[in-house]
């Protein structure tokens, strides 16, 4: 009997006690508003959301090392920071819905906020379209760092992938920054996406009745000794059209580095002119035959221009 009795106490004491004096400090507060608009932010409210945000911020770390464990650093890089912006955004829905869950009546936030969010969604637009392009650029690895893309008629080399923009430095070392959302609405390309070798040509008209495969043979050899040509694939001369004032050729090459290809295009040009002229062959300019017509008086004359 007395052993009950003195279990019947400690659990009193622990319950009316212990417990209530917990239950007190839990439900201090402030309360804000009356009705249905009242709002009630205790100290167990608080801690509540300190203990969620714990929790969230462990599992994500998770989810982070679980996606990135076998990634190399430079992705890592990236997809780390689209997380800080999953994680915000996490930690929002977290507040909110800990707030509902406790009773407190979010619609007032909500209302509250609703104006202000339509009015910066729509200034922010084209912001998070910069940051969705972002993040498929880093999840489909469609650009990479090293890429050489051509964008608005500009070359350029991707030195950077942020999470709004990407910076490409051009063949006149000029940073151009990109909106990533470029990326998922224009028509880009990408000269190294699936290798660095690119095909390449230079073009040039030789005079009619010049011997044509002499004209191989000296296309051939102007880009078999150059430096950045490949010697396999071989490169090879295509008899491209009869044009209105020339035969039209063009040399097909290979190289591992269009970044720097006209520069290459431009040695090949020198040494198929030194070569033309030592085999005379010549690269015409446009011709016109003028006729000119007079009448029996001899008093007026017109003229009839054709092309050649």
């Amino acid at each position: 009997m007395q052993e009950e009795n003195v279990t019947e106490k400690i659990t009193e004491v622990v319950k009316d006690d212990i417990w209530g004096t917990i239950q007190e400090v839990l439900d201090w507060g402030f309360v804000f508003g009356q009705g249905e608009k009242q709002i009630s932010i205790t100290v167990g409210l608080l801690l509540l959301v300190v203990v969620s945000f714990v929790i969230a911020s462990f599992f994500l770390k998770w989810v982070r090392i679980l996606f990135t464990r076998k990634m190399e650093t430079t992705d890592k890089l990236k997809f780390i920071s689209v997380f800080k912006f999953i994680k915000y955004v996490t930690y929002i829905v977290v507040v909110f819905t800990i707030l509902s869950l406790a009773g407190v009546n979010i619609t007032p936030f909500l209302a509250a906020s609703a104006a202000l969010l339509v009015g910066l969604g729509l200034a922010l637009q084209v912001l998070f379209q910069d940051i969705i392009g972002g993040i498929f650029i880093i999840i489909d690895k469609s650009l990479l760092v090293g890429d050489v893309i051509e964008i608005n008629g500009k070359i350029g080399r991707v030195m950077d992938i942020k999470l709004r923009t990407t910076r490409a430095l051009t063949r006149d070392d000029k940073i151009v920054v990109i909106p990533n959302h470029k990326f998922i609405t224009d028509t880009i390309f990408n000269y190294t996406q699936n290798h660095n070798t690119t095909r390449e040509m230079v073009s040039v008209g030789v005079a009619y009745g010049s011997d044509t495969k002499k004209v191989e043979a000296l296309l051939l050899e102007s880009v078999s000794n150059q430096k950045g040509v490949l010697k396999n694939p071989k490169p090879f001369v295509l008899f491209e059209d009869f044009g209105d004032s020339a035969l039209a050729f063009s040399v097909y090459f290979f190289i591992t580095d269009s970044f720097i290809d006209p520069k290459i295009k431009s040695d090949i040009r020198f040494k198929v002119d030194s070569l033309f002229r030592e085999h005379n062959i010549s690269i015409p300019f446009p011709q016109r035959d003028v006729h000119i017509f007079t009448n029996q008086k001899g008093s007026d004359i017109s003229a009839n221009m054709a092309d050649d």
